[in-house]
C-alpha cells in the first residue's frame, strides 16, 4: 500500500479549522455555522472509513494493470517526478469535469458542494461513494503508462492536502503570476459558486492552467453563493452523502422508459425527460434568450 501521508495531515487540518472558526467568531465573520461543520467531519470521517477497504481495492487493480505497462519509467529520475505531477494533476481536472457533466459521477460528487459555507470544513465534505462507482478510472491509464500504483496514490494524496487550504474565504487574491498558474482561493470560490455564471467552472486540482485551455475558467467577480442550485436540506451526513443517489435512482424509475432511465444516469445535472428541471447549458441558453 502507498504512504498515508493523508491520514497524517488530518491533525493539521483540523488545527487550521479550528484557528479559521475562531478567526471568523471574533471578527463576527460568520464563516462558520455549528451544525453544518458537524456534518462535514461527520461527512469527512465517513469517508476515511470507506477509504480503507476503497483504497486498498484500486491499488490491487492498478497493481494488477502495471504488469501490462507499456513503459519502464524509474521514478528515481528528477522527471519521473515531473511528469507524474502533470499526469495526475491532468487526471483530476477530467475527473472533476466530468464530475460536474454527469449524473452517475454528480451522485457522488455533489456532496462536496452540498454546504452553503465556504471555509476549511467544507473542504472535509468529501465521498462516500466516489471511489466504490469508478471514479479510479480517470487515473487506471497511467499504471498502464508506467507509473507505479504506488506513486500515483500518494500523488493523489498530495493534491487532496493541496486543495484543502483553498476552501477559504480569509484569503482574497494572490498575485497575478501565481493566479495565472495555480488553484487558489479565489478560483476555488467561484467553482463553489451556485450563481449561473459561476456553475461548472474552475476544475482544477493544483494548477488552474487545464481551466484556461480546456475553455472552463472563471475569474471571480463578486463574492458567490455557495451551495446547490437546490440544497439538500440536511445536515445528516449520511443523507448528505446518499439523498442524491436515491433521487437519481427513484427519477430513473419513474422516467416512463428504459432509454429515459439510462439519460438519467449519463445526462448532465439538472437533466429531465419531462422539463421539469434543467442543465445549466439549458439555463444559460434561457438566459441569453431572455438578454436579447
Amino acid at each position: 500500500m502507498p504512504p498515508v501521508i493523508l491520514y497524517y495531515a488530518i491533525p493539521v487540518f483540523v488545527l487550521l479549522l479550528s484557528i479559521e472558526a475562531w478567526f471568523s467568531y471574533k471578527e463576527n465573520k460568520k464563516l462558520y455555522e455549528t451544525k453544518d461543520t458537524f456534518g462535514s467531519l461527520g461527512l469527512g470521517i465517513g469517508n476515511v472509513l470507506t477509504g480503507f477497504i476503497t483504497k486498498a481495492l484500486i491499488f490491487a487493480l492498478f497493481t494488477f494493470l502495471y504488469k501490462f505497462r507499456v513503459f519502464d519509467l524509474n521514478a528515481g529520475k528528477w522527471w519521473y517526478w515531473v511528469i507524474l505531477f502533470f499526469a495526475d494533476d491532468f487526471s483530476y481536472y477530467w475527473f472533476h469535469r466530468v464530475s460536474h457533466h454527469v449524473n452517475y459521477f454528480w451522485a457522488s460528487h455533489v456532496v462536496h458542494h452540498s454546504s452553503q459555507h465556504y471555509n476549511l470544513a467544507a473542504a472535509l465534505r468529501q465521498t462516500w461513494t466516489g471511489n466504490a462507482t469508478g471514479a479510479f478510472l480517470f487515473w487506471a491509464w497511467m499504471p498502464l503508462m508506467g507509473f507505479h500504483p504506488i506513486w500515483i496514490l500518494f500523488m493523489q494524496q498530495i493534491s487532496l492536502i493541496y486543495q484543502f487550504w483553498i476552501h477559504t474565504e480569509t484569503i482574497t487574491k494572490f498575485p497575478k503570476p501565481i493566479e495565472l498558474v495555480l488553484n487558489t482561493p479565489s478560483h476555488h470560490r467561484v467553482h463553489h459558486g451556485s450563481d449561473l455564471k459561476y456553475l461548472d467552472k474552475n476544475h482544477g486540482g493544483i494548477l488552474i492552467v487545464w481551466d484556461r485551455l480546456f475553455g472552463s475558467f472563471k475569474p471571480e467577480e463578486e463574492r458567490p453563493k455557495y451551495g446547490l442550485t437546490k440544497n439538500i436540506e440536511s445536515f445528516n451526513p449520511a443523507v448528505i452523502a446518499l439523498k442524491t443517489w436515491g433521487d437519481l435512482l427513484r427519477k430513473a424509475i419513474n422516467s416512463g422508459s428504459v432509454s429515459n432511465g439510462l439519460k438519467y444516469f449519463i445526462k448532465s445535472p439538472g437533466w429531465s425527460h419531462d422539463g421539469s428541471s434543467k442543465t445549466t447549458a439549458q439555463l444559460r441558453k434561457e438566459e441569453r434568450l431572455r438578454c436579447k
